[in-house]
């Protein structure tokens, strides 16, 4: 049974900025009379007006009939005070991200609130914990956080601080399912789920960057056409901000004590300190000054399909390369799965999916001097470019016989320096790492991960899915593979992902 609020009950919002205007209107078209208050003199009415404006729209789209659109936008209401809000059932603040400022707020509005009346903070960072605890009713406070633009985006994490009552925060997903959004239950830690599990996204790309691996135009269009996000890691800060985004990774670096997964980079404080924020200020990894050319990706020469191709195994690469292949007209042998992993073979050279070692270190253990990695594809029967990166006692042969072999394919090709994990297959691997490690802490369950990345940052796949649909003992091996190489604790294997394994799939959690 549903404990959303009743229509019938007042929902109040503290600040009319994009954020807060955006809650206030999902919270009209819901059917709620909708308080809205900000400091700024005359900020609430014109975001009210704003709002109506966008009712008008959507109703000549008819998403909303005029009759719906005038009778929501007549139940926003501006507030000239938090005295206002005694009848409120739920107030929602979107105000500044400083934790001060926010427990100032709600000590006075619960002493204007009725008892039973929740508090709801949107924070993207703070601790819902600390903002509670100076207050006398640390039960009825919970992070409520949209995500931006609130009327389009589906998430809301309902966020659990140490004290809040489990009833507030049920009523809060209920609540939040009836205004047409997707719930997740978190457990107050920084960045929740999304601002966390996150991270490697951009550590990982900046870390490949850093080393050489590829220019940033390259390692977008990897993760885009092969990875299928929507956006590079690189464009996506870019249109962030650095300054932000930034913030964020150092904001959730601090609170886990300097893990090492989260450690800032050093090429992204360059850009905050030079100023160079990305879109808004029309430079940032890329230049965005009228007239100026985005680089294009550094994409491997045409060369012609190499003959005798054998391909091994039904693994997905083997098996979207032999569709592929077939349709093209290149002629290929099949023969089974061997050991060694190889996916193809050109003469002497072997192409194997990428397992976290190097080419060179692979190359080494197998006794195969022209040995080539291919990285993961979120679907190689749909990817558009896959990257490779030979070993470094390869003869150049064995790099060309590969990209003749993907280009046949339909694949274009793009080399990257032999560095471990390639693109896609170590952000892939992270990704999975850290919502792992979410679970495992009992932040969330593992379909709120998979659910909170798709919704929340527009994930082809939920990280622990995709994991699942890799090989999680695959991934597994990928993350140990990086933390031998690096000899780092940044890649350190989950407990969750090693008990799952372990368990022969069987998940908890």
């Amino acid at each position: 049974m549903s404990q959303a609020l009743p229509t019938s009950r007042v929902v109040a919002v503290i600040g009319a900025g994009a954020m807060g205007a955006g809650i206030a209107q999902v919270a009209a078209q819901a059917g709620h009379t909708v308080r809205l208050l900000d400091a700024r003199e005359g900020a609430a009415e014109q975001a009210i007006a704003n709002i109506r404006k966008m009712f008008d729209k959507l109703a000549e789209k008819g998403r909303m009939s005029a009759e719906e659109a005038e009778a929501a936008g007549a139940r926003l209401l501006p507030a000239a005070s938090n005295q206002e809000f005694a009848d409120a059932a739920l107030v929602i603040e979107a105000i500044v991200e400083n934790l001060d400022v926010k427990r100032k707020l709600f000590a006075e509005l619960e002493d204007i609130v009725a008892a039973d009346a929740i508090l709801a903070t949107n924070t993207s960072s703070i601790s819902v914990t600390a903002i509670g605890a100076a207050l006398k009713r640390p039960q009825q406070l919970v992070g409520m956080h949209f995500f931006n633009p609130a009327p389009l985006m589906k998430l809301v994490e309902v966020v659990s601080g140490l004290a809040t009552d489990r009833q507030v925060a049920e009523i809060i997903y209920d609540t939040s399912a009836a205004w047409g959004k997707t719930p997740v239950h978190a457990k107050s830690t920084p960045g929740f789920i999304v601002n966390r599990v996150a991270r490697p996204y951009y550590a990982e790309s900046l870390r490949l960057a850093g080393e050489g691996a590829a220019d940033i135009a390259t390692l977008d269009a990897i993760l885009r056409e092969a990875g299928s996000f929507r956006m590079g890691p690189f464009e996506l800060m870019d249109m962030i901000g650095h300054d932000v985004n930034f913030a964020v990774t150092k904001s959730v670096w601090n609170a886990f004590y300097n893990d090492q997964r989260f450690l800032p980079s050093l090429m992204q404080q360059d850009l905050v300190d030079a100023g160079f924020l990305g879109r808004k200020t029309g430079r940032g990894f890329y230049d965005y000054a009228e007239g100026a050319e985005k680089p294009q990706p550094q994409t491997a020469a045409a060369v012609a399909a190499p003959a005798n191709i054998v391909l091994h195994g039904d693994c997905p690469l083997a098996q979207a390369l032999a569709s592929r292949l077939q349709q093209a007209g290149v002629a290929f042998t099949q023969q089974p799965a061997q050991a060694d992993g190889r996916v193809a073979q050109i003469g002497d050279t072997v192409l194997c999916l990428t397992d976290g070692r190097t080419a060179t270190q692979r190359a080494h253990a197998l006794g195969c001097n022209n040995l080539v990695l291919v990285d993961l594809a979120l679907d190689y029967t749909k990817a558009t470019r896959l990257a490779i990166a030979a070993a470094l006692q390869a003869d150049a042969a064995a790099t060309e016989a590969v990209t003749g072999l993907l280009q046949a394919a339909g694949y274009a090709v793009s080399v990257l320096r032999d560095v471990p994990g390639l693109a896609v297959m170590r952000t892939v691997a992270m990704l999975a790492n850290e919502a792992a490690d979410a679970v495992n802490t009992g932040v969330c369950d593992v379909e709120s991960t998979n659910v909170a990345m798709q919704l929340g940052v527009n994930y082809p796949r939920g990280p622990l899915a995709w994991a699942q649909d890799v090989g999680l003992a695959h991934v597994r091996d990928v993350l140990a593979n990086l933390a031998a190489f690096y000899g780092e604790d940044r890649y350190r294997v989950s407990p969750w992902i090693q008990q799952t394994v372990l368990a022969g799939g069987k998940q908890h959690g």
